[in-house]
């Protein structure tokens, strides 16, 4: 059993963590500014190792989420399958995109013609395979938190406007993407970064609040205060 409130700190300290990363990612302009490659190349590191760490933390979190809302409702267990594949999809994309990108961009900025052109396509293919992977976690971490808004709507485990909430967002963000009206450059990323984050952080800041009742009868009564 995952604490509730252990949960409700690591959903909000993963949220965090990933609005910092978004917020201090470089855009490729100033990866190949003049004279700024090396220290935006250790920026680009930088910010997604602590994305990397987030995700942990948040999967930690999920599960306490996950047993706030009932272990055997059916809805609230296939959001936490699709959370994990989600974030699954997201370390190979922040892998993709600042690890890789990290060891391309150097070797791009130095290359001279024709091997330049080599590294310039192996670039471009490394944005691709972030992209694929950053398309994925959006669907599935926009399922996730739309099941676990229904979970929440059907049980009252926590406020119901978090669930209208989570049940806006999941759509509202999937079709934004799919048909390209969204773009996933760190801008339109980090937007949608912000729309989960809104969401986690009021869960977990929930999960925290609601605590760790002892006796079964406390749980019914935390809900009937909402």
């Amino acid at each position: 059993m995952i604490k509730s409130r252990l949960g409700g700190l690591a959903l909000v300290a993963g949220s965090i963590a990933g609005m910092v990363a978004m917020i201090g990612h470089p855009t490729g302009e100033d990866l190949f500014a003049p004279g700024r490659l090396v220290p935006m190349v250790r920026m680009l590191v930088g910010v997604h190792a602590l994305a990397l760490a987030s995700l942990p933390v948040l999967f930690l979190g999920a599960l306490a989420l996950w047993q706030r809302l009932g272990a055997a409702d059916g809805a609230a267990m296939a959001g936490l399958v699709l959370y994990a594949f989600a974030l699954v999809a997201v370390m190979n994309a922040a892998v993709f995109d600042g690890l890789v990108s990290a060891t391309l961009a150097p070797e791009l900025v130095a290359a001279t013609p024709p091997a330049s052109e080599g590294w310039r396509i192996a670039f471009h293919y490394n944005g691709q395979l972030n992209q694929a992977f950053a398309r994925v976690f959006v669907v599935a971490a926009a399922a996730a938190i739309v099941l676990w808004s229904v979970a929440i709507l059907r049980t009252g485990a926590l406020a119901r406007a978090l669930g209208w909430y989570g049940c806006l967002l999941g759509p509202v963000t999937v079709f934004a993407v799919i048909p390209g009206h969204l773009r996933l450059d760190p801008h339109g990323f980090g937007l949608i970064v912000l729309g989960q984050a809104v969401w986690f952080i009021g869960a977990g800041v929930q999960l925290w609040r609601i605590g760790d009742p002892e006796r079964p009868g406390e749980l019914a009564a935390a809900r009937d205060q909402r």
